[in-house]
């Protein structure tokens, strides 16, 4: 699961056990609070570092226009947005892209226990996309 050429995939990969565990043991139909907690535990059980409900505040043009509060923060480097939704859309996608922006951060996950499946994208920042591009 760990490719090396992808920016921080030994951290995803641990996210991405964490998460394999969690979905294998209580499946679908909680409400995302539940996961979230359950991220929470796994994450301690396996000493990862993890912060959670992170805030930071968005400027437009140097004015403070609001917040963003992400879900988790693994190892100061991965940022994870979690869904209990039957399916992820382009809303999910844009929203884990904007909380790169905020945070700027390389690399997050977004993850989704609504499925039957657990489903993931690992979402990029977009200057690293631009850089990449050139």
């Amino acid at each position: 699961m760990i490719k090396e050429q992808y920016i921080h995939s030994d951290v995803t990969a641990e996210i991405l056990s964490v998460a394999f565990e969690i979905h294998k043991t209580i499946g679908s139909g909680f409400v995302e609070s539940v996961y979230l907690k359950a991220m929470l535990v796994e994450c301690g059980l396996r000493s990862i570092e993890t912060d959670s409900e992170i805030e930071l505040p968005v400027y437009y043009k140097s004015i403070r226009v609001g917040s963003r509060r992400a879900d988790l923060l693994i190892k100061k480097k991965v940022i994870v947005e979690l869904k209990a939704v039957t399916e992820l859309n382009d809303n999910h996608l844009a929203q884990a892209i904007n909380y790169l922006e905020a945070f700027n951060l390389e690399v997050g996950l977004l993850i989704n226990f609504g499925s039957k499946s657990l489903q993931y994208k690992r979402v990029i920042h977009p200057k690293l996309l631009n850089q990449k591009n050139r």
